[in-house]
């Protein structure tokens, strides 16, 4: 497992918890979505390097 995997899997795992918590908070959906849409690409990108 390389070391930029480990890191775009963790961005990814972080910006998912930003959406949930700004879910919770009910912010903007708008900015949900910018951040889910981050989310997914880091956590694809860092499952396609494994």
């Amino acid at each position: 497992m390389s070391k930029s995997a480990t890191l775009l899997i963790i961005a990814g795992l972080f910006l998912s918890g930003g959406v949930f918590s700004f879910w919770k908070q009910k912010q903007s959906k708008g900015v949900i979505a910018v951040l889910a849409i981050g989310a997914v690409l880091c956590l694809s990108a860092g499952l396609m390097r494994l």
